[in-house]
């Protein structure tokens, strides 16, 4: 009895699996198949630089060249636009208008979006109510009270009209999205700092504003890149050539009878290009800025 009790059960040992065999088999019911994730992406990838690829093809093959490869290349378009059609005082221009917008865009909106989420106040939330309702006003529509403003401030045909309107069109959304960014920002910071002895407004620069970086970073390059690309502002407010930006130098290569394509694309690239350098140079912060204003859960 005693020797049937304790005698030694046989080990049943697994078969041996496969190396690595459960990580793909979780793979495998977790991600799609590669394909499927590069296939929409190559279409898409196709959809985007096909404009571009025509775009730098009639800007730098030889007019009357109908090859599909801009092979000789040539300058003749670039040094048409930029010598003959002012596209040189356009650029400056355009990059006045773009650097003084985004600078008062982020000052005003960092005052405001600092009060929107640091301090609560009887009509805070209907506040940032009427700020989501003016994003849906269209420009066309405030032309007029505009211009009629501009016209009493003796701002007409000055650069200072169309930057005082692309901020003002600028704020409301710029104001909700750094509130957001101050929101991560624990207040449990500002009030080390003020135990320390710094003032609410050096506690903010001292700690609060490095943290906003990749925030004012991703707020400020699209701030940048709506008022060069904007038009119509720069076309009602703006009477004498020398005070024109691009768009509207773009809108003059329109002829009513023909229209250059090689000009046109060649002034499509010179308006392109700050463009890409500066999403190329802030890609990682605007990455990091985008997932600083994410909802955490």
């Amino acid at each position: 009895m005693t020797a049937a009790l304790t005698t030694p059960q046989p080990v049943v040992t697994p078969p041996p699996s496969e190396p690595g065999g459960s990580r793909k088999r979780r793979r495998s019911y977790d991600e799609p198949p590669r394909w499927q994730i590069y296939l929409p992406l190559g279409v898409y990838l196709v959809f985007t630089l096909v404009p571009f690829y025509w775009m730098l093809l009639f800007a730098l093959r030889e007019p009357g060249s109908d090859s599909l490869v801009p092979w000789p290349i040539t300058g003749e378009h670039f040094a048409k636009v930029w010598n003959e059609r002012g596209f040189d005082t356009y650029f400056v221009n355009s990059m006045y208008v773009g650097i003084a917008s985004m600078l008062m865009t982020l000052l005003v909106a960092l005052s405001g979006g600092y009060a929107l989420a640091r301090f609560k106040f009887r009509m805070r939330m209907p506040f940032m109510l009427a700020l989501l309702c003016s994003q849906f006003i269209p420009g066309a529509l405030m032309l007029v009270p505009l211009f009629e403003i501009f016209r009493e401030l003796t701002l007409l045909n000055s650069l200072w009209s169309v930057i005082i309107a692309e901020t003002v069109f600028q704020l409301p959304l710029s104001m909700i999205l750094i509130s957001g960014f101050i929101r991560n920002v624990p207040p449990s910071l500002e009030e080390q700092a003020w135990v320390d002895g710094c003032s609410r407004f050096r506690a903010f620069l001292a700690v609060v504003l490095p943290l906003l970086r990749p925030g004012l970073v991703a707020v400020g390059s699209f701030a940048f890149v709506h008022s060069w690309n904007h038009f119509l502002f720069a076309l009602m407010f703006l009477n004498s050539q020398d005070k024109q930006t691009i768009p509207v130098g773009l809108n003059t290569l329109l002829g009513s009878d023909s229209v250059d394509l090689g000009a046109l694309a060649a002034g499509g690239v010179v308006a392109a290009v700050p463009v890409v350098i500066v999403f190329a140079f802030i890609q990682r912060w605007l990455i990091t800025g985008f997932s600083a204003g994410a909802v955490k859960g």
